[in-house]
């Protein structure tokens, strides 16, 4: 097996075990992070068991939970590790419920049921405005991006989905109280797939634009963000070319909301972003210009002022604004400023010019700011479209991403909210039919009975909304087309009359006394299926009709910029007629969505917002309870709790909990199903708790599948541990045999080269052998082929040992090795080299004071080795420079004989001539005589040159003899001293008096003169013990002990 397929292998392995893992969590924690499927809840008509689980797993960070096949998704307002890559690849190609609830197990999914089944799908993500939605779309749109095939062109076609969001983004969201970044517009994108998953192209639907924030916002809220991206971001030249400076304060469009500049909102850094989105999108240098002209061209709009004329009629008084709006759209400023202040009347076969008041005016000059806006935002979306146009005309499946808004209720509910909601009205009930059905088609697929679900149809709020002729919808349009002086009141009155009676609808004069203080006299309530919302009129006619006035296209239709020209062409219909009404034309591009989603496979993203204050961790039970009610949650958990909670197929549920039963354990030999059956036999399920179909089992009550799974659990451990045994004896059999197979191997192996070295050790040795004898024959027969090898073995071995064996000092010169008689003459010439060269190495390593020492030692050799037995002890103690310091001689002493230099002096023990008293006395060596002192008073002095000799015995005694002359009968005579430092004073004296040749070594007796004409005799021999005494002869004896020769 190679490398790679090994490292496949083990992340296979490691998915497997991370996916049974996960399959564990999701029901064994379910008391500490909720049940992860909300079809599983045993209460599930209980709202606050819905809660209590959704809040459950928010704490958790686990913001992720199913009903079914529907993804309920709370946003954190923080970020959560959970979207990089690594979890991308954890999903894809895996099952949809074998790890937890994540978005991107929803995306991999619908993209592999749309791949197996070649069909579309669609998934729509709804939730209020700050819930996450458009988060949740480019979570899906990242996942494809990664999760599908690449190449050059697919990554084209990537980029450029992926980068439509922020263009789409800045041109359609905007701050609001809710959300920092609300989608004011509703979006549907389709991603085509060609048949090996690669997404090839794209297609954009978008649904009301929230216009008349261009030109007017609430408190708290801002304007679209284009605008001050623009502002805050744009480069100092092209701000310079547009007539802006950079302060949002300057324009009236953007202050109205009292929040130009938002912290969490990096203008700046966005505006570059876009900026790299549209070239990407392939929007050229000369588009981009005028598109970025046309918004700040809406700017300088609002800036524009107008005051009454004497005759009460509007005039402009901002030329400024008029100026740069005339330049930036190439409109002559005549022509302009016309249009806003005048509108064409025809009067029969003649046009009249007819002058606006100051209300008027404005009316006219917002309706174009908002025209020019909603239609250059039609333009970007189409052209965002061709960019993202699939060439190919092969058949393509489809996925399509609904981002629209979710129910809103606010304090103040207008025209926009009562749009909003009808849209939710119409999703919800289109959401319950797809449900239903998905629901009853697995039902017959799998052959088991229909049983009908009771649910809330909202089909009598929808007529309510959009019959024909009496629907709220047609009573609005009517009101706006009739003749006369049209209000919001009239319009309330006329739905008082027509639709007074519908339970779902109620006014202030309609209400009860108790409801009525509820309602003000302008307000109606329609009870929603997600709630009570009340609505008021003011604003609803105007807001429908959306009206342009005619001179206003025209003065558009004469514009140089070629992106207004094609928004507002010349072929438009005839203006004469009436164009369909705002809430008309979303009618019916919501009855055209409908048809798009039927056509498609369902699913779901419901995006909760858990706090208004966007805070982490805090979880608002009031809340997040409204939004799962208008959200249609618990509803749609009715309807796929009808029937049965759980259903798996029978090869899942038997591989999981196979282990509860012997016959299934470990492996069944017969189907899944025959397998299930026994299964649920063996632990025994009543007949009402479950059904079995043709490929999956139903499970009634999730309290059965949690009584199942908690089983599962116990089993679990003791599996565990029996498993645990059998693998670790079959590893342990297994590496013992493969290690008794290679301990084998390797000993015929070793055997095999032990015996093949052993042949040709022997092999050689027989060689060598032969080789030596014959050469030892030859050894002494001069050198030839024979014995040369014999010869130069010989040679190395002596060389070798020699090496070895070498003398350590000059002393061991006689230990060397004896040489072989062919290495003699050799052996005598390495001896003389080694013994010299040890003898240079050793003086070289002589300080001058050793020198000087062996120098003297040298001189005392010469005159005793070999001629007085106690001469080799003396070889290894140090001659000192004198034996009595000059502090301890006597001062007088010193005075007499300081100009001689003492050398050397040594205590001696001096022997008269007459009695041979022994008296202790100093003997001191100068630079000319040798001085016997006692104490202060100089026994004798002797001249060296007077010094005839001095004697020794041979024996082992210490006494010397000093001979002088006497020439005259008063001198004294010879000197008879003991020292104990015989050999040092000898030695200091043949130096300094130069006498070596004096000093003698004698046998027996020693002849001495006592004085001129008179001698002494000293007798010396061996004894037991040392003495001196007077012998009988009268001769001085002196008796010494034998020395052993070293």
């Amino acid at each position: 097996m190679t490398h790679m397929a090994l490292e496949v292998k083990e992340s296979l392995d490691e998915r497997c075990n991370q996916i049974l893992k996960n399959m564990e969590a999701s029901l064994t924690a379910r008391d500490r992070v909720g049940i992860q499927d909300f079809v599983l809840l045993d209460p599930y008509t209980s709202e606050t068991a819905f809660l209590d689980n959704l809040r459950k797993r928010f704490h958790e960070n686990l913001i992720y939970t199913y009903i079914g096949t529907l993804l309920v998704s709370v946003n954190p307002y923080k970020e959560l590790d959970i979207y990089n890559k690594k979890q991308m690849d954890t999903y894809m190609g895996v099952n949809f419920f074998e790890l937890p609830p994540h978005i991107y197990a929803l995306a991999d999914n619908v993209f592999r049921t749309m791949q197996s089944e070649s069909n579309n799908h669609f998934i729509l993500i709804s939730g209020e405005s700050g819930a996450g939605k458009t988060e949740a779309s480019k979570k899906i749109l990242q996942f494809y991006a990664v999760s599908c095939p690449s190449t050059k062109l697919l990554n084209n076609v990537r980029d450029r989905l992926l980068l439509s969001n922020p263009v789409l983004e800045a041109f359609g969201n905007a701050k609001t109280l809710k959300n920092n970044n609300s989608s004011r517009f509703g979006k549907y994108m389709d991603i085509q797939f060609d048949h090996q998953g690669g997404a090839v192209g794209g297609h954009i639907l978008s649904y009301l634009l929230e216009k008349s924030r261009v030109v007017h916002q609430n408190h708290g809220e801002r304007n679209f963000h284009i605008f001050y991206q623009l502002v805050e971001g744009g480069e100092e030249d092209l701000l310079r070319w547009l007539g802006l400076e950079r302060n949002c304060t300057k324009y009236n469009f953007l202050v109205q909301g009292g929040c130009a500049k938002v912290s969490s909102i990096n203008d700046k850094s966005d505006w570059k972003t876009v900026r790299k989105a549209l070239s990407i999108i392939e929007f050229s240098e000369s588009e981009t210009e005028q598109l970025f002209g046309i918004i700040a061209s809406v700017l300088h709009l609002g800036n524009i002022k107008f005051e009454a004329n004497g005759q009460g009629y509007a005039t402009v008084n901002n030329n400024q604004g008029m100026h740069w709006v005339s330049k930036l759209l190439g409109i002559p400023n005549q022509v302009l400023q016309q249009g806003l202040t005048h509108r064409k009347i025809e009067a029969k076969t003649e046009e009249v010019l007819s002058p606006f008041s100051v209300d008027h005016a404005v009316y006219a000059r917002d309706a174009l700011a908002k025209a020019i806006y909603g239609r250059t935002f039609n333009w970007l979306v189409n052209k965002i479209n061709e960019s993202l146009a699939n060439k190919d005309s092969s058949r393509k499946t489809v996925i399509g991403l609904l981002d629209i808004y979710g129910f809103e209720v606010f304090n103040l509910n207008s025209f926009e909210q009562f749009c909003i909601n009808y849209c939710n009205e119409k999703l919800q009930q289109l959401f319950i039919q797809l449900t239903l059905k998905s629901e009853q088609e697995e039902y017959e697929t799998e052959g088991i009975e229909w049983e009908p679900v009771p649910y809330f149809n909202n089909k009598i709020i929808c007529e309510l909304v959009e019959e024909k002729f009496r629907g709220i919808i047609s009573l609005l349009d009517e009101e706006c087309l009739r003749p006369g002086e049209a209000t919001d009141l009239t319009f309330l009155e006329k739905m008082e009359e027509e639709i007074g009676g519908h339970p779902h609808f109620t006014t202030h004069k309609l209400a009860d006394k108790k409801t009525r203080k509820t309602l003000e006299r302008g307000d109606f309530r329609l009870l929603h299926y997600a709630g009570e919302v009340t609505y008021c009129v003011v604003g609803f006619l105007d807001k429908n009709n959306d009206l342009l006035y005619r001179s206003g296209k025209e003065v558009m239709q004469q514009s140089k910029n070629a992106i207004i020209r094609h928004c507002f062409p010349f072929t438009e219909p005839d203006s004469k007629r009436r164009p369909e009404t705002v809430v008309t034309q979303f009618k019916n591009s919501l009855a055209d969505l409908a048809e798009i989603l039927m056509a498609k496979e369902a699913w779901y993203v419901r995006c909760i917002k858990p706090n208004e204050a966007k805070q982490p961790g805090h979880f608002d039970d009031v809340l997040v309870r409204h939004q799962v009610k208008y959200l249609g949650l618990m509803e749609h958990l009715r309807v796929r709790r009808a029937g049965f909670a759980y259903r798996r197929k029978y090869e899942i549920f038997l591989q999981r909990y196979k282990a509860l039963c012997p016959e299934t354990w470990p492996n069944w030999k017969g189907t899944a199903a025959e397998g299930v059956q026994c299964l649920i036999k063996h632990l025994g399920f009543k007949p009402d708790e479950y059904k079995l179909g043709r490929t999956k089992i139903f499970i009634r009550h999730p309290r059965t599948l949690f009584a199942t799974e908690d089983a599962f659990q116990v089993c679990k451990h003791k599996l565990a541990t029996r498993i645990q045994a059998k693998y670790k004896g079959h590893r342990v059999k297994e590496g013992y045999l493969r290690q008794k197979e290679a301990a084998t191997k390797i000993e015929n192996c070793w055997r095999g080269l032990m015996a093949r070295k052993e042949r040709e050790r022997r092999a050689w040795a027989v060689k060598v052998i032969k080789k030596f004898i014959k050469g030892f024959m030859t050894r002494n027969q001069p050198a030839c082929v024979d014995n040369s090898e014999y010869l130069t073995y010989v040679r190395l071995n002596y060389l070798t040992r020699l090496k070895e064996n070498l003398p350590k000092t000059v002393l061991e010169k006689d230990s060397w090795l004896t040489p072989p008689p062919i290495m003699t003459e050799v052996s005598h010439l390495l001896k003389a080299i080694y013994i010299r060269c040890m003898v240079r190495r050793y003086i070289r390593g002589l300080s001058v004071q050793r020198k000087a020492q062996l120098l003297l030692k040298s001189l005392t050799s010469s005159m005793f080795k070999g001629k007085k037995e106690n001469y080799p002890f003396s070889v290894s103690r140090t001659f000192l420079d004198t034996r009595i310091a000059l502090e301890n001689i006597n001062t007088r002493v010193l005075q007499m004989i300081r100009h001689e230099h003492i050398k050397y002096s040594v205590p001696v023990v001096k022997y008269d001539r007459n009695g041979f008293r022994p008296r202790l006395r100093l003997l001191i060596f100068t630079q000319e005589a040798a001085y016997l002192v006692e104490e202060a008073k100089i026994k004798q002095r002797i001249d060296y040159s007077s010094l005839k000799g001095v004697s020794v015995s041979n024996l082992s005694d210490n006494f010397l003899i000093l001979h002088v002359t006497c020439d005259d009968s008063k001198q004294k005579g010879d000197l008879v001293l003991q020292c104990d430092h015989l050999f040092e004073a000898l030695t200091k004296l043949s130096v300094i008096a130069d006498k070596q040749n004096c000093i003698k070594v004698v046998q027996g007796s020693v002849r001495f003169d006592i004085q001129p004409g008179r001698e002494g005799f000293i007798d010396f021999k061996s004894g037991q013990e040392f003495m001196v005494y007077r012998a009988k002869n009268g001769h001085l004896m002196v008796e010494s002990t034998r020395t052993k020769t070293r």
